[in-house]
């Protein structure tokens, strides 16, 4: 195998608004910003792929007029997210935009899908990615694939696009931003008091939708307690472990981990994370695999927040900064490929 010769431009200095420099700031706002007509006129086709003969996922595809001929962009959600997320919607309306098909998945169970699969979503499902991926080559005859990926989504990506090394052809490459790459130093981040918004807003949401599921598959999940539950780790631990087959909530979160297989990943492989992100603990990209491993780059700014990443009004830019370096690598990299004639794979 020969890896390609191009590599991503490096990313400009990120400057943050300067009154919300302070992360938690960074991560909320974003979220609540009024975002007018995103996807306004875009054609939409929501498509279920089955990746487990008791799961399909729904997502919703934005195709170019010629759909072989153009890049696809697969965008996969984070922890209690969904298809419809503000990130999801505004990186899948500029890079429409730009010329590249989009899908924006919805994980198992998320995005009001919860009859669609018998079992609960977590953060190790990396096959569903990969079930996708497959189809969108084997059906539609797609050849060129991306997948980007927040927080939980980008930890599945990762996790697939080392498990899968070069033996999904169609994938070009893969995009991450804030990933828990150690879902144990995340969990241990959320359980901190600074951080008991977030962790209750998780906490909160997985018990409604767990309710939910339970009325749709009787008897499925023993609900007593569940009101009782105060934290994620003994959600897993009582929920999430034994329903995806593992031993314990531990036991999970070093599994579900994709700093495993990061030194196995051959496909040109972006990380966007954010010094201080008050839930992604930067500590945990110091690792070996990433600094040795030539088909990734990590771009690391000083702030951020999660997934936050707003700055200042720029001159024919909106204000969100990691959404606009993402489209630009991704049409940077397509543009390199197709011009040598290169795949990530070949």
């Amino acid at each position: 195998m020969k890896r390609s010769s191009s590599h991503y431009s490096p990313v400009p200095d990120f400057d943050p608004h300067p009154l919300l420099k302070h992360p938690h700031l960074m991560t909320v706002l974003p979220g609540v910003w009024r975002r007018r007509d995103l996807l306004k006129g875009i054609p939409t086709e929501p498509r279920l792929f089955c990746v487990a003969p008791d799961s399909q996922i729904l997502g919703y595809c934005h195709w170019q007029s010629h759909r072989e001929r153009q890049p696809t962009v697969v965008l996969v959600h984070g922890l209690e997210g969904s298809s419809e997320a503000h990130y999801m919607r505004g990186l899948a309306h500029k890079l429409w935009r730009g010329g590249f098909n989009v899908i924006r998945l919805n994980q198992r169970n998320c995005g009001g899908t919860e009859h669609l699969s018998a079992t609960l979503y977590h953060g190790a499902l990396s096959n569903d990615i990969r079930m996708v991926l497959t189809e969108l080559s084997s059906k539609d005859r797609l050849t060129r694939v991306w997948v980007v990926g927040y927080s939980l989504g980008g930890n599945l990506i990762l996790k697939m696009a080392g498990e899968v090394g070069s033996n999904l052809p169609a994938l070009q490459g893969v995009l991450a931003v804030c990933p828990n790459i150690e879902p144990a130093a995340c969990v241990w981040s959320l359980e901190q008091p600074t951080n008991w918004i977030y962790h209750q807003f998780f906490v909160v949401r997985l018990k409604s939708r767990l309710q939910r599921k339970a009325r749709l598959f009787p008897g499925k999940w023993d609900l007593a307690g569940l009101e009782g539950i105060r934290t994620l780790r003994e959600f897993d631990q009582r929920y999430t472990a034994p329903d995806g087959g593992f031993d314990s909530a531990d036991d999970y979160y070093n599994r579900a981990g994709a700093r495993h297989v990061l030194g196995r990943i051959q496909v040109p492989t972006f990380i966007m994370t954010a010094q201080d992100d008050p839930i992604i603990p930067f500590s945990i990209f110091d690792l070996a695999a990433i600094r040795e491993n030539p088909w990734i780059t990590l771009w690391a700014p000083r702030h951020g927040g999660h997934c936050g990443f707003f700055q200042r009004g720029e001159e024919g830019e909106d204000r969100y900064w990691g959404e606009n370096r993402l489209v630009e690598a991704l049409i940077s990299q397509t543009r390199r490929l197709e011009s040598t004639g290169v795949t990530a794979c070949s």
